[in-house]
């Protein structure tokens, strides 16, 4: 019964890994027909379908929820997934959320095509605008008295969307910061919940195994009781260190991936604001060959922002859908979903007999420790009775309350006896003083070995009331459906704000390096003004050709000889 619960608890923790990192991975892998793109994620092939396999193996008694009858089946944002996929002809997907359909991720691409073809539109379109302009000398050139107005008016429109695409470079330093925090931030909470199960399972182990090992004076558990709780800690030990080292694992590639990220966002903010800057610069002291170097950089650089707004859209776009997935399935956990092929949550039925082990246990417990008090603590041998006499005596010390019936029920307890949350208090003011010998010398039914004896017994089986009914949550899918539900309300709205940032940012470099780059050939072709004043004399040189014009005294304001008469 406990591989079920850890099939469910493994599977959990995997899918809430892939929430983290599901559409990060979504364009390599459909790019390269990676039928498996959480495979590479998690370095396992065909995981999903091994989840399912494996779990479909393991809950072979209870495949689905119980709910009286058949239950209904809900397709997972469905309004939000009608988009056409690539993989059928541009058909319009209608399966909903499932990361185990290849369609899905086709579809959820496709959102970002329109990015990848502006990408492939701006290399073609100003890649051959820039070879007819260079290899055929076309120039725009402006005379005469509107070229200082033009000139003019180009400089302010070209500081304009530098400082555009600046602002751009900020918005993006700004929301990918941002985005990285809170995705680290939900990583570091998916971490906690997968190490707060890992310490459950471990407490169960521990004290299920401090249980075997009790014996107060000839008591203990019976032999298949004890082997029960081997088989059983054997379960939770696998299914602890199972989740403990694919949460590291899975942690440590998550985090390798967030960081790619980031650090790839710093450098196209960081390279393109460079970039901007440098060709403003060289545009206005009219550096024409080293302007080229920066409008082919820029070239590049803005398809490679259209690229990143492409993937972004995706990301967004999964991330969304994850969201809306999860959310639908916390508010309809007993509909049949592609979650519940993941997560199988298995009925109230099945998922009682998880702790009927543990119960059967404290009532073993509980049966050892009156057991004790009916023979030794409470009778009134002779002297001569060993080893139960050692000189006890006074009122009568209160038997444990059996807290479950014989079938595993909660019970209420009576007046005469105590409790286990408060049977340690209650028995010490039953012990005695012993002598050397290990006789009481004062009233008392317990001596104080005895006592430590029934209090490491009691507590054993307080621990075991306490930590052994939150497994429940795990078959049942409430520990998975509360993380989820945090998820969705706590990190999916700012995670989704913070990728709009990045988008903004991206478009904001794209626009301003673009309609700068034009700027950058036109101003920086303009005439110098040596240039112009090298021009003007060959003209004057052109115009004179007689002796006159060349020893006259010319001036820019006439050519009438000066000796004329």
């Amino acid at each position: 019964m406990m591989k079920k619960g850890f099939f469910i608890l493994y599977n959990s923790v995997h899918l809430l890994y892939a929430f983290c990192l599901i559409s990060l991975w979504i364009i390599p892998a459909y790019c390269f027909h990676t039928t498996d793109p959480l495979g590479s994620i998690l370095g396992q092939h065909d995981l999903v379908e091994s989840w399912k396999d494996t779990v479909q193996s393991a809950t072979a008694e209870a495949p689905g929820p119980y709910n009286g009858g058949a239950a209904s089946t809900l397709v997972l944002a469905e309004d939000r997934t009608k988009r056409p996929d690539i993989l059928s002809g541009f058909h319009k997907y209608r399966d909903g959320w499932d990361i185990a359909n290849k369609h899905y991720f086709a579809s959820v691409g496709f959102t970002g095509a329109f990015g990848f073809i502006l990408a492939a539109v701006w290399l073609l379109s100003f890649g051959s605008a820039f070879i007819v302009y260079h290899c055929c000398g076309w120039k725009i050139n402006i005379e005469g008295q509107e070229s200082r107005y033009s000139l003019r008016i180009c400089l302010i429109l070209l500081i304009v969307f530098t400082c555009l695409a600046a602002t751009g470079c900020i918005v993006l330093s700004v929301g990918q910061d941002e985005f990285h925090g809170e995705a680290v931030d939900t990583l570091n909470y998916v971490v906690n919940q997968s190490d707060y199960t890992v310490q459950m399972l471990r407490n169960v182990t521990e004290y299920m195994s401090l249980a075997k090992d009790i014996k107060v004076a000839q008591f203990f558990l019976p032999p298949d009781t004890s082997a029960d709780i081997d088989r059983l800690n054997m379960d939770l030990n696998a299914a602890a260190s199972t989740v403990q080292d694919k949460t590291y694992d899975n942690s440590r590639k998550i985090r390798r991936v967030f960081n790619t990220v980031r650090s790839a966002l710093i450098v196209v903010a960081t390279v393109m604001l460079l970039v901007s800057l440098l060709g403003l610069v060289l545009s206005i002291f009219g550096h024409q060959h080293a302007i080229y170097i920066f409008i082919i950089s820029g070239w590049l650089l803005v398809a490679v922002t259209f690229i990143l707004c492409g993937v972004f859209v995706i990301l967004n776009n999964a991330i969304a859908d994850t969201c809306v997935a999860m959310g639908e399935w916390v508010e309809n956990p007993q509909a049949e979903t592609a979650l519940s092929n993941i997560l199988p949550c298995v009925d109230e039925r099945t998922t009682n007999r998880t702790l009927y082990k543990s119960k059967e246990v404290i009532n073993g417990v509980v049966t050892i420790a009156n057991g004790f008090i009916y023979t030794f603590a409470n009778s009134n041998p002779s002297p001569q009775a060993k080893p139960t006499y050692y000189n006890q005596s006074g009122p009568i010390l209160p038997t444990l309350c059996y807290p479950y019936n014989s079938q595993m029920q909660n019970q209420p307890c009576s007046d005469q006896d105590v409790t286990i949350a408060n049977a340690s208090k209650v028995w010490q003011n039953y012990t005695c003083t012993v002598s050397d010998s290990g006789l009481c010398t004062s009233v008392g039914r317990l001596t104080p070995d005895m006592y430590d004896q029934l209090a490491a017994a009691v507590n054993v089986s307080y621990a075991l009331e306490h930590y052994a009914p939150p497994l429940l949550s795990l078959q049942n899918c409430d520990f998975v459906r509360d993380t989820f539900r945090n998820i969705t309300s706590n990190h999916c709205p700012p995670l989704k704000h913070h990728l709009r940032a990045v988008n903004a940012g991206l478009v904001l470099i794209s626009v301003g390096v673009m309609l700068s780059l034009a700027l950058w050939m036109f101003y920086a072709n303009r005439p110098q003004r040596e240039e112009v004043f090298a021009k003007f004399s060959s003209r004057i040189k052109g115009s004179c050709h007689g002796k006159p014009c060349s020893t006259g005294d010319h001036s820019s304001k006439g050519t009438t000889p000066v000796n004329e008469v």
